[in-house]
Protein backbone atom coordinates (compact mmCIF):
# COMPACT_ATOMS: atom_id res chain seq x y z
CA UNK A 1 0.00 0.00 0.00
CA UNK A 2 1.62 3.58 -0.90
CA UNK A 3 0.55 6.55 0.32
CA UNK A 4 -1.72 7.81 -2.02
CA UNK A 5 -3.45 4.41 -2.12
CA UNK A 6 -7.81 5.29 -1.99
CA UNK A 7 -7.20 8.78 -3.32
CA UNK A 8 -10.05 8.14 -5.90
CA UNK A 9 -12.73 6.93 -3.45
CA UNK A 10 -11.91 9.97 -1.49
CA UNK A 11 -12.14 12.01 -4.03
CA UNK A 12 -15.57 10.34 -4.91
CA UNK A 13 -16.62 10.96 -1.16
CA UNK A 14 -15.92 14.69 -1.48
CA UNK A 15 -17.76 15.07 -4.97
CA UNK A 16 -20.93 13.35 -3.46
CA UNK A 17 -20.75 15.09 -0.11
CA UNK A 18 -20.96 18.45 -1.83
CA UNK A 19 -22.40 17.51 -5.19
CA UNK A 20 -24.93 20.59 -4.59
CA UNK A 21 -23.03 23.24 -3.02
CA UNK A 22 -19.73 22.52 -5.34
CA UNK A 23 -21.36 23.07 -8.37
CA UNK A 24 -23.65 26.30 -7.48
CA UNK A 25 -20.26 27.86 -6.35
CA UNK A 26 -18.72 27.17 -9.74
CA UNK A 27 -21.40 27.77 -11.69
CA UNK A 28 -22.27 31.43 -9.58
CA UNK A 29 -18.55 32.63 -9.41
CA UNK A 30 -17.40 31.66 -13.24
CA UNK A 31 -20.64 33.39 -14.60
CA UNK A 32 -20.90 36.45 -12.45
CA UNK A 33 -18.45 38.06 -14.73
CA UNK A 34 -20.31 37.26 -17.80
CA UNK A 35 -23.24 39.56 -16.35
CA UNK A 36 -21.20 42.03 -16.37
CA UNK A 37 -20.67 42.23 -20.45
CA UNK A 38 -24.47 43.40 -21.39
CA UNK A 39 -24.37 46.10 -18.47
CA UNK A 40 -20.84 47.47 -19.27
CA UNK A 41 -22.54 47.62 -22.86
CA UNK A 42 -25.25 49.79 -21.85
CA UNK A 43 -23.62 51.82 -20.29
CA UNK A 44 -20.33 52.14 -22.46
CA UNK A 45 -21.72 52.22 -25.77
CA UNK A 46 -18.82 53.68 -28.06
CA UNK A 47 -15.70 53.50 -28.05
CA UNK A 48 -14.81 57.05 -26.29
CA UNK A 49 -17.31 56.28 -23.60
CA UNK A 50 -14.95 53.17 -23.03
CA UNK A 51 -11.88 55.44 -22.89
CA UNK A 52 -13.31 58.03 -20.71
CA UNK A 53 -14.07 55.36 -18.07
CA UNK A 54 -10.51 53.37 -18.76
CA UNK A 55 -9.21 57.13 -18.05
CA UNK A 56 -11.12 57.69 -15.07
CA UNK A 57 -10.35 54.37 -13.23
CA UNK A 58 -6.97 54.50 -14.43
CA UNK A 59 -6.09 57.56 -12.68
CA UNK A 60 -8.06 57.14 -9.49
CA UNK A 61 -5.97 54.87 -6.81
CA UNK A 62 -8.84 53.70 -4.83
CA UNK A 63 -10.26 51.63 -8.06
CA UNK A 64 -6.76 50.46 -8.73
CA UNK A 65 -6.39 49.57 -5.47
CA UNK A 66 -9.73 47.59 -5.28
CA UNK A 67 -9.82 46.74 -8.74
CA UNK A 68 -6.83 46.22 -10.02
CA UNK A 69 -5.08 47.30 -13.29
CA UNK A 70 -6.50 47.80 -16.49
CA UNK A 71 -4.94 46.95 -19.58
CA UNK A 72 -7.23 47.78 -22.32
CA UNK A 73 -10.01 50.00 -23.15
CA UNK A 74 -12.64 46.97 -24.72
CA UNK A 75 -15.72 45.95 -23.36
CA UNK A 76 -13.45 42.39 -22.27
CA UNK A 77 -10.90 44.68 -20.70
CA UNK A 78 -13.23 46.42 -18.58
CA UNK A 79 -15.25 43.41 -17.55
CA UNK A 80 -12.10 41.96 -16.74
CA UNK A 81 -11.08 44.35 -14.57
CA UNK A 82 -14.49 45.14 -12.82
CA UNK A 83 -14.19 41.21 -11.76
CA UNK A 84 -10.91 42.30 -9.66
CA UNK A 85 -12.47 41.39 -6.72
CA UNK A 86 -13.44 37.61 -8.06
CA UNK A 87 -10.38 35.73 -7.91
CA UNK A 88 -10.61 36.95 -3.90
CA UNK A 89 -13.88 34.96 -3.76
CA UNK A 90 -12.61 31.81 -6.01
CA UNK A 91 -9.72 31.61 -3.45
CA UNK A 92 -11.79 31.82 -0.10
CA UNK A 93 -13.79 28.89 -1.99
CA UNK A 94 -10.85 26.91 -2.36
CA UNK A 95 -9.24 27.60 0.61
CA UNK A 96 -12.53 26.59 2.92
CA UNK A 97 -13.29 23.62 1.30
CA UNK A 98 -10.22 21.92 1.41
CA UNK A 99 -10.18 22.29 5.16
CA UNK A 100 -13.50 21.79 5.39
CA UNK A 101 -12.31 18.07 4.00
CA UNK A 102 -8.90 17.80 5.39
CA UNK A 103 -8.51 19.52 8.96
CA UNK A 104 -11.86 19.85 9.72
CA UNK A 105 -12.46 15.80 9.40
CA UNK A 106 -9.63 15.14 11.52
CA UNK A 107 -11.08 17.20 14.71
CA UNK A 108 -14.25 15.19 14.26
CA UNK A 109 -12.72 12.30 13.97
CA UNK A 110 -13.68 10.43 10.76
CA UNK A 111 -10.28 11.01 9.00
CA UNK A 112 -8.92 7.88 11.77
CA UNK A 113 -12.39 5.84 11.20
CA UNK A 114 -10.97 5.99 7.68
CA UNK A 115 -7.74 5.37 8.29
CA UNK A 116 -8.46 2.17 9.68
CA UNK A 117 -9.16 0.68 6.40
CA UNK A 118 -6.99 0.60 3.08
CA UNK A 119 -6.22 4.55 3.19
CA UNK A 120 -2.81 5.52 2.46
CA UNK A 121 -1.52 8.16 4.85
CA UNK A 122 -1.29 11.24 1.83
CA UNK A 123 -4.80 10.01 0.24
CA UNK A 124 -7.28 12.68 2.00
CA UNK A 125 -5.00 15.69 1.01
CA UNK A 126 -4.76 14.56 -2.46
CA UNK A 127 -8.32 14.06 -2.58
CA UNK A 128 -9.00 17.38 -1.22
CA UNK A 129 -5.99 19.06 -3.31
CA UNK A 130 -7.46 17.61 -6.40
CA UNK A 131 -11.44 17.98 -6.18
CA UNK A 132 -11.11 21.43 -5.18
CA UNK A 133 -7.80 22.12 -7.85
CA UNK A 134 -10.71 20.86 -10.71
CA UNK A 135 -13.65 22.82 -9.42
CA UNK A 136 -11.33 25.98 -9.30
CA UNK A 137 -10.45 24.71 -13.57
CA UNK A 138 -13.78 24.18 -13.55
CA UNK A 139 -14.80 27.70 -12.62
CA UNK A 140 -11.81 29.16 -15.27
CA UNK A 141 -13.43 27.25 -17.96
CA UNK A 142 -17.03 28.31 -17.50
CA UNK A 143 -16.08 31.96 -17.56
CA UNK A 144 -13.70 31.24 -20.70
CA UNK A 145 -16.60 29.74 -22.33
CA UNK A 146 -18.90 32.06 -21.62
CA UNK A 147 -16.54 35.47 -22.63
CA UNK A 148 -15.78 33.61 -25.97
CA UNK A 149 -19.29 32.72 -26.79
CA UNK A 150 -20.14 36.52 -26.35
CA UNK A 151 -17.67 37.41 -29.11
CA UNK A 152 -14.81 37.75 -26.57
CA UNK A 153 -11.35 37.65 -27.98
CA UNK A 154 -10.37 33.55 -27.16
CA UNK A 155 -6.61 34.43 -25.84
CA UNK A 156 -8.21 37.37 -23.78
CA UNK A 157 -11.23 34.73 -22.49
CA UNK A 158 -8.61 31.78 -21.42
CA UNK A 159 -6.55 34.25 -19.69
CA UNK A 160 -9.31 35.85 -17.95
CA UNK A 161 -10.21 32.18 -16.61
CA UNK A 162 -7.06 31.15 -15.71
CA UNK A 163 -7.02 34.23 -13.83
CA UNK A 164 -9.33 32.83 -11.68
CA UNK A 165 -8.37 29.50 -11.56
CA UNK A 166 -5.22 30.58 -10.83
CA UNK A 167 -5.82 32.04 -7.47
CA UNK A 168 -7.43 29.09 -6.37
CA UNK A 169 -5.07 26.94 -7.46
CA UNK A 170 -2.37 28.95 -5.37
CA UNK A 171 -4.99 28.95 -1.92
CA UNK A 172 -6.00 25.18 -2.32
CA UNK A 173 -2.03 24.57 -1.91
CA UNK A 174 -2.13 27.40 0.27
CA UNK A 175 -4.73 25.57 2.64
CA UNK A 176 -3.21 22.36 2.21
CA UNK A 177 -0.38 23.55 4.00
CA UNK A 178 -2.49 25.44 6.94
CA UNK A 179 -4.49 22.57 7.13
CA UNK A 180 -0.89 20.24 8.48
CA UNK A 181 0.02 23.42 10.91
CA UNK A 182 -2.91 23.18 13.11
CA UNK A 183 -4.66 20.94 15.78
CA UNK A 184 -7.93 22.80 15.04
CA UNK A 185 -10.05 23.67 11.99
CA UNK A 186 -10.70 27.18 13.25
CA UNK A 187 -6.67 28.12 13.55
CA UNK A 188 -6.27 26.64 10.01
CA UNK A 189 -9.07 28.25 8.74
CA UNK A 190 -7.25 31.70 10.17
CA UNK A 191 -4.05 30.89 8.70
CA UNK A 192 -5.26 30.55 5.01
CA UNK A 193 -7.23 33.68 5.39
CA UNK A 194 -4.77 35.78 6.82
CA UNK A 195 -2.53 34.89 3.65
CA UNK A 196 -5.01 35.77 1.81
CA UNK A 197 -5.73 38.96 3.38
CA UNK A 198 -2.38 39.68 3.60
CA UNK A 199 -2.16 38.97 -0.90
CA UNK A 200 -4.87 41.61 -1.64
CA UNK A 201 -2.97 43.94 0.73
CA UNK A 202 0.00 43.72 -1.09
CA UNK A 203 -1.81 43.44 -4.54
CA UNK A 204 -3.45 46.51 -3.60
CA UNK A 205 -0.43 48.72 -2.69
CA UNK A 206 1.51 47.01 -5.73
CA UNK A 207 -1.78 48.22 -7.96
CA UNK A 208 -2.53 51.66 -6.49
CA UNK A 209 -0.38 54.48 -8.10
CA UNK A 210 -0.24 52.54 -11.34
CA UNK A 211 3.02 50.97 -13.12
CA UNK A 212 4.53 54.46 -12.27
CA UNK A 213 4.41 54.38 -8.45
CA UNK A 214 7.40 52.40 -7.67
CA UNK A 215 5.43 49.85 -5.78
CA UNK A 216 4.40 48.14 -8.79
CA UNK A 217 7.05 45.16 -8.57
CA UNK A 218 4.81 43.83 -5.48
CA UNK A 219 2.53 42.42 -7.25
CA UNK A 220 4.93 39.33 -7.97
CA UNK A 221 4.92 38.77 -4.05
CA UNK A 222 0.71 38.63 -4.51
CA UNK A 223 -0.74 35.44 -5.74
CA UNK A 224 -3.74 37.52 -6.44
CA UNK A 225 -1.02 40.14 -8.37
CA UNK A 226 0.37 36.96 -10.63
CA UNK A 227 -3.51 36.42 -12.57
CA UNK A 228 -3.55 40.72 -13.17
CA UNK A 229 -0.31 39.85 -14.66
CA UNK A 230 -1.56 37.85 -17.37
CA UNK A 231 -2.58 41.15 -18.90
CA UNK A 232 -6.17 39.45 -20.13
CA UNK A 233 -7.43 41.54 -23.31
CA UNK A 234 -4.39 42.98 -23.47
CA UNK A 235 -1.40 41.62 -24.89
CA UNK A 236 -1.19 37.94 -22.99
CA UNK A 237 1.58 37.73 -20.88
CA UNK A 238 1.63 33.62 -20.91
CA UNK A 239 5.24 32.97 -19.80
CA UNK A 240 3.55 34.71 -16.19
CA UNK A 241 1.96 31.19 -15.76
CA UNK A 242 5.43 29.81 -14.71
CA UNK A 243 5.40 31.78 -11.33
CA UNK A 244 1.93 30.00 -10.07
CA UNK A 245 3.08 26.59 -11.42
CA UNK A 246 5.92 26.62 -9.51
CA UNK A 247 4.15 28.20 -6.25
CA UNK A 248 1.62 25.02 -5.90
CA UNK A 249 4.14 22.52 -6.35
CA UNK A 250 6.59 24.04 -4.08
CA UNK A 251 3.10 24.25 -1.67
CA UNK A 252 1.56 20.81 -2.37
CA UNK A 253 5.33 19.02 -2.13
CA UNK A 254 5.62 21.14 1.45
CA UNK A 255 1.96 19.94 2.22
CA UNK A 256 2.61 15.99 1.33
CA UNK A 257 5.91 16.54 3.38
CA UNK A 258 4.02 17.82 6.23
CA UNK A 259 1.76 15.20 6.59
CA UNK A 260 3.82 12.09 6.45
CA UNK A 261 5.40 13.78 9.41
CA UNK A 262 2.88 14.10 11.90
CA UNK A 263 0.52 12.30 13.96
CA UNK A 264 -3.31 11.83 13.07
CA UNK A 265 -5.04 14.64 14.55
CA UNK A 266 -2.30 16.16 15.52
CA UNK A 267 -0.73 19.82 14.02
CA UNK A 268 3.14 20.23 12.81
CA UNK A 269 2.98 23.86 15.56
CA UNK A 270 2.44 22.37 19.04
CA UNK A 271 -1.01 23.71 21.22
CA UNK A 272 0.35 26.46 23.03
CA UNK A 273 -0.84 25.54 26.94
CA UNK A 274 -2.92 27.66 28.89
CA UNK A 275 -3.24 29.04 32.48
CA UNK A 276 -3.17 26.15 35.22
CA UNK A 277 -6.32 27.99 36.66
CA UNK A 278 -8.73 29.78 34.40
CA UNK A 279 -9.77 33.09 34.69
CA UNK A 280 -12.86 34.56 36.48
CA UNK A 281 -13.76 35.81 33.12
CA UNK A 282 -14.62 32.47 32.36
CA UNK A 283 -16.71 31.63 35.00
CA UNK A 284 -19.84 31.86 32.88
CA UNK A 285 -21.00 31.59 29.03
CA UNK A 286 -20.87 34.88 28.11
CA UNK A 287 -17.05 35.02 29.48
CA UNK A 288 -16.25 31.69 27.13
CA UNK A 289 -18.27 32.76 23.99
CA UNK A 290 -16.00 35.79 24.35
CA UNK A 291 -12.94 33.42 24.45
CA UNK A 292 -14.29 32.09 20.80
CA UNK A 293 -15.36 35.22 19.44
CA UNK A 294 -12.84 38.10 20.18
CA UNK A 295 -10.28 36.61 17.55
CA UNK A 296 -12.45 37.03 15.23
CA UNK A 297 -14.22 40.42 15.96
CA UNK A 298 -11.17 42.07 16.20
CA UNK A 299 -10.17 40.99 12.01
CA UNK A 300 -13.55 42.14 11.16
CA UNK A 301 -13.46 45.33 13.06
CA UNK A 302 -9.93 46.02 11.18
CA UNK A 303 -11.33 44.81 8.00
CA UNK A 304 -13.96 47.77 7.93
CA UNK A 305 -12.00 50.06 9.08
CA UNK A 306 -9.77 49.38 6.08
CA UNK A 307 -12.80 49.11 3.49
CA UNK A 308 -14.45 52.07 4.96
CA UNK A 309 -11.20 54.47 4.43
CA UNK A 310 -11.12 52.66 0.88
CA UNK A 311 -14.81 53.81 0.17
CA UNK A 312 -14.70 57.38 1.90
CA UNK A 313 -11.99 57.79 -0.60
CA UNK A 314 -13.61 56.43 -3.57
CA UNK A 315 -16.26 59.29 -2.68
CA UNK A 316 -14.62 62.42 -3.51
CA UNK A 317 -13.56 60.63 -8.01
CA UNK A 318 -17.65 59.65 -7.89
CA UNK A 319 -18.19 63.05 -9.37
CA UNK A 320 -15.79 62.83 -11.97
CA UNK A 321 -16.86 59.33 -12.98
CA UNK A 322 -20.16 60.53 -13.94
CA UNK A 323 -19.88 64.12 -15.29
CA UNK A 324 -19.51 63.04 -18.77
CA UNK A 325 -21.73 59.81 -18.67
CA UNK A 326 -25.43 60.18 -17.60
CA UNK A 327 -25.91 56.29 -18.10
CA UNK A 328 -23.54 55.64 -14.87
CA UNK A 329 -25.21 58.28 -12.97
CA UNK A 330 -28.30 56.41 -13.70
CA UNK A 331 -27.25 53.36 -12.79
CA UNK A 332 -25.90 54.70 -9.11
CA UNK A 333 -29.17 55.99 -8.74
CA UNK A 334 -30.98 52.53 -9.26
CA UNK A 335 -28.58 50.93 -6.89
CA UNK A 336 -28.45 53.69 -4.60
CA UNK A 337 -32.10 55.48 -4.66
CA UNK A 338 -33.82 58.08 -4.27
CA UNK A 339 -32.86 61.55 -6.46
CA UNK A 340 -30.56 63.12 -4.32
CA UNK A 341 -26.23 63.85 -4.76
CA UNK A 342 -24.65 61.58 -6.61
CA UNK A 343 -21.76 61.21 -3.65
CA UNK A 344 -25.32 60.89 -1.30
CA UNK A 345 -26.29 57.87 -3.97
CA UNK A 346 -23.08 56.31 -3.91
CA UNK A 347 -23.05 55.96 0.26
CA UNK A 348 -26.48 54.64 -0.43
CA UNK A 349 -25.15 51.94 -2.30
CA UNK A 350 -22.01 51.18 -0.71
CA UNK A 351 -23.78 51.14 2.74
CA UNK A 352 -25.97 48.57 1.59
CA UNK A 353 -22.83 46.52 0.29
CA UNK A 354 -21.22 46.73 3.54
CA UNK A 355 -24.59 45.39 5.07
CA UNK A 356 -24.02 42.41 3.21
CA UNK A 357 -20.41 42.05 4.58
CA UNK A 358 -21.30 42.39 7.71
CA UNK A 359 -24.04 39.82 7.33
CA UNK A 360 -21.57 37.26 6.40
CA UNK A 361 -19.88 37.93 10.36
CA UNK A 362 -23.84 37.34 11.73
CA UNK A 363 -24.00 34.04 10.03
CA UNK A 364 -20.64 33.44 10.69
CA UNK A 365 -20.65 34.07 14.54
CA UNK A 366 -24.12 32.23 14.71
CA UNK A 367 -23.22 29.09 13.45
CA UNK A 368 -20.51 29.32 15.89
CA UNK A 369 -23.35 27.85 17.91
CA UNK A 370 -24.04 24.92 15.93
CA UNK A 371 -20.03 24.23 15.49
CA UNK A 372 -19.65 24.03 19.50
CA UNK A 373 -22.63 21.57 19.49
CA UNK A 374 -21.58 19.24 17.34
CA UNK A 375 -17.66 19.61 18.19
CA UNK A 376 -19.92 18.10 21.57
CA UNK A 377 -18.79 21.03 23.53
CA UNK A 378 -21.53 22.09 24.38
CA UNK A 379 -22.94 19.52 26.29
CA UNK A 380 -20.57 19.52 29.29
CA UNK A 381 -21.69 23.43 29.56
CA UNK A 382 -25.57 22.40 29.57
CA UNK A 383 -24.58 19.67 32.26
CA UNK A 384 -24.19 22.85 34.49
CA UNK A 385 -26.65 25.38 35.49
CA UNK A 386 -26.59 26.98 32.61
CA UNK A 387 -29.76 26.98 30.24
CA UNK A 388 -29.86 26.20 26.33
CA UNK A 389 -30.96 30.10 26.14
CA UNK A 390 -28.81 31.15 28.13
CA UNK A 391 -25.76 29.57 26.10
CA UNK A 392 -27.08 30.46 22.91
CA UNK A 393 -27.89 34.38 24.06
CA UNK A 394 -24.06 34.25 24.95
CA UNK A 395 -23.14 33.65 21.20
CA UNK A 396 -25.74 35.66 19.76
CA UNK A 397 -24.75 38.88 21.12
CA UNK A 398 -21.95 38.52 19.15
CA UNK A 399 -24.24 37.86 16.06
CA UNK A 400 -25.98 40.87 16.77
CA UNK A 401 -23.89 43.76 18.60
CA UNK A 402 -21.31 42.40 16.56
CA UNK A 403 -22.24 43.20 13.48
CA UNK A 404 -23.44 46.98 15.08
CA UNK A 405 -20.04 46.98 16.32
CA UNK A 406 -18.39 46.63 12.45
CA UNK A 407 -21.15 48.33 11.17
CA UNK A 408 -20.20 51.39 13.47
CA UNK A 409 -16.42 50.88 12.78
CA UNK A 410 -16.95 50.89 8.89
CA UNK A 411 -19.39 53.76 8.53
CA UNK A 412 -17.49 56.23 10.82
CA UNK A 413 -14.08 55.31 8.65
CA UNK A 414 -16.14 55.78 5.40
CA UNK A 415 -17.28 58.88 6.91
CA UNK A 416 -14.50 60.60 8.52
CA UNK A 417 -12.17 59.70 5.32
CA UNK A 418 -14.75 61.74 3.50
CA UNK A 419 -15.43 64.48 6.03
CA UNK A 420 -11.02 65.05 6.05
CA UNK A 421 -11.25 64.83 2.20
CA UNK A 422 -13.89 67.51 1.87
CA UNK A 423 -13.14 69.74 5.27
CA UNK A 424 -16.92 68.83 6.61
CA UNK A 425 -15.99 66.17 9.25
CA UNK A 426 -18.93 67.34 11.43
CA UNK A 427 -21.24 67.32 8.93
CA UNK A 428 -20.36 63.74 7.50
CA UNK A 429 -19.05 62.18 9.90
CA UNK A 430 -22.87 61.58 11.48
CA UNK A 431 -24.83 61.01 8.43
CA UNK A 432 -22.48 58.42 6.81
CA UNK A 433 -22.05 56.43 10.34
CA UNK A 434 -25.74 56.87 10.39
CA UNK A 435 -26.64 55.21 6.62
CA UNK A 436 -23.85 52.09 8.11
CA UNK A 437 -26.48 51.70 10.78
CA UNK A 438 -29.53 51.49 8.78
CA UNK A 439 -28.30 48.10 7.39
CA UNK A 440 -28.09 46.49 10.91
CA UNK A 441 -32.40 45.46 10.61
CA UNK A 442 -31.46 43.71 7.31
CA UNK A 443 -28.31 42.11 8.57
CA UNK A 444 -30.12 40.66 11.79
CA UNK A 445 -33.03 39.09 9.93
CA UNK A 446 -29.96 36.98 8.27
CA UNK A 447 -28.69 35.96 11.48
CA UNK A 448 -32.43 34.84 12.30
CA UNK A 449 -32.96 33.26 9.83
CA UNK A 450 -29.82 30.96 10.33
CA UNK A 451 -31.03 30.95 14.38
CA UNK A 452 -34.18 29.41 13.03
CA UNK A 453 -32.73 27.17 10.81
CA UNK A 454 -30.10 25.75 13.64
CA UNK A 455 -32.89 25.54 16.22
CA UNK A 456 -35.68 23.82 14.35
CA UNK A 457 -33.61 21.74 11.28
CA UNK A 458 -30.26 22.24 12.73
CA UNK A 459 -28.40 19.47 9.79
CA UNK A 460 -29.23 22.49 7.10
CA UNK A 461 -28.59 25.79 9.30
CA UNK A 462 -24.75 26.08 7.39
CA UNK A 463 -26.71 25.68 3.71
CA UNK A 464 -29.59 27.92 4.72
CA UNK A 465 -27.87 30.52 6.13
CA UNK A 466 -25.48 31.16 3.97
CA UNK A 467 -27.61 30.33 0.98
CA UNK A 468 -29.54 33.20 2.74
CA UNK A 469 -26.55 35.45 2.34
CA UNK A 470 -25.75 34.92 -1.10
CA UNK A 471 -29.28 35.01 -2.55
CA UNK A 472 -29.26 38.48 -0.76
CA UNK A 473 -25.90 38.79 -1.91
CA UNK A 474 -26.76 38.65 -5.42
CA UNK A 475 -30.01 40.65 -5.52
CA UNK A 476 -29.01 43.53 -3.34
CA UNK A 477 -25.15 43.99 -5.42
CA UNK A 478 -26.51 43.25 -8.83
CA UNK A 479 -30.13 42.88 -9.13
CA UNK A 480 -31.19 46.67 -10.09
CA UNK A 481 -27.79 47.21 -12.53
CA UNK A 482 -29.54 44.61 -14.42
CA UNK A 483 -32.91 45.63 -14.33
CA UNK A 484 -34.49 42.28 -12.37
CA UNK A 485 -38.34 42.65 -11.37
CA UNK A 486 -39.34 44.51 -8.32
CA UNK A 487 -40.71 41.46 -6.59
CA UNK A 488 -37.81 39.53 -6.72
CA UNK A 489 -35.60 42.53 -5.45
CA UNK A 490 -37.62 42.14 -2.60
CA UNK A 491 -36.96 38.91 -1.79
CA UNK A 492 -33.92 40.75 0.03
CA UNK A 493 -33.93 42.41 2.91
CA UNK A 494 -31.75 44.95 2.29
CA UNK A 495 -33.88 45.89 -0.76
CA UNK A 496 -36.31 47.78 1.86
CA UNK A 497 -34.11 49.72 3.68
CA UNK A 498 -33.99 53.31 3.17
CA UNK A 499 -30.53 54.31 1.15
CA UNK A 500 -28.94 56.77 3.85
CA UNK A 501 -28.67 59.65 3.06
CA UNK A 502 -29.69 60.01 -0.65
CA UNK A 503 -33.19 58.46 0.48
CA UNK A 504 -35.29 59.91 4.04
CA UNK A 505 -35.74 57.47 6.92
CA UNK A 506 -39.24 55.65 7.17
CA UNK A 507 -40.11 54.01 10.26
CA UNK A 508 -41.80 51.20 8.28
CA UNK A 509 -39.26 49.25 7.15
CA UNK A 510 -37.11 49.37 10.06
CA UNK A 511 -40.49 48.04 12.30
CA UNK A 512 -41.69 44.91 10.63
CA UNK A 513 -37.97 43.90 9.78
CA UNK A 514 -37.26 43.82 13.33
CA UNK A 515 -40.38 42.09 13.85
CA UNK A 516 -39.42 39.44 11.66
CA UNK A 517 -36.33 39.13 13.71
CA UNK A 518 -37.83 38.75 16.87
CA UNK A 519 -40.35 35.98 15.22
CA UNK A 520 -37.58 34.20 13.59
CA UNK A 521 -35.49 34.39 16.74
CA UNK A 522 -37.94 33.36 19.01
CA UNK A 523 -39.07 30.29 16.92
CA UNK A 524 -35.02 29.18 16.31
CA UNK A 525 -34.94 29.51 20.51
CA UNK A 526 -37.89 27.33 21.16
CA UNK A 527 -36.57 24.63 18.63
CA UNK A 528 -33.45 24.44 20.31
CA UNK A 529 -35.15 24.03 23.86
CA UNK A 530 -37.29 21.30 22.76
CA UNK A 531 -34.89 19.26 20.66
CA UNK A 532 -32.07 16.52 21.14
CA UNK A 533 -28.34 18.69 20.80
CA UNK A 534 -26.56 17.51 18.16
CA UNK A 535 -28.88 16.01 15.84
CA UNK A 536 -28.97 16.10 12.24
Amino acid sequence: MTALTGTGGLARLILRRDRFLMPVWALFLGLMPLNFVAATEELYPTAAAQENYARTTGESPTFLALYGPMHDTSIAAIVAQRSGFIPVMVALFCALTVIRHTRTEEEAGRRELLGATVIGRGAGLAAALLVTGGAALAIGIVLAGGMTAMGMPAAGSIAFGLQLALAGWVFTAVAGVAAQLTEGAGAARGIALTALGGAFVVRMAADAGGEGNGLSWLSWLSPLGWGTRLQAYGGEQWWVLAVPAAAVALLVAAAAYLTARRDVGAGILPPSLGPADAAPSLSGPFGLAWRLHSRGLYGWLAGFAALGVVWGGVAGTVQDMVADNPDLEEIFSRLGGGTGGIVDVYFGTVMGMMGVIAAGYAVSATLRMRAEETAQRAEPILATAVGRVRWAASHLVFALLGTAAVQAVGGLATGLTHGLDTGDVGGQLPRVTAAALAQLPAVWLIAAVTLALAGLVPRFSAAGGWGALAVAAVLTLFGAAFQADQWLLDVSPFTHIPKLPAQDAELAPFAWLTALVLVLGAAGLAGLRRRDMATG
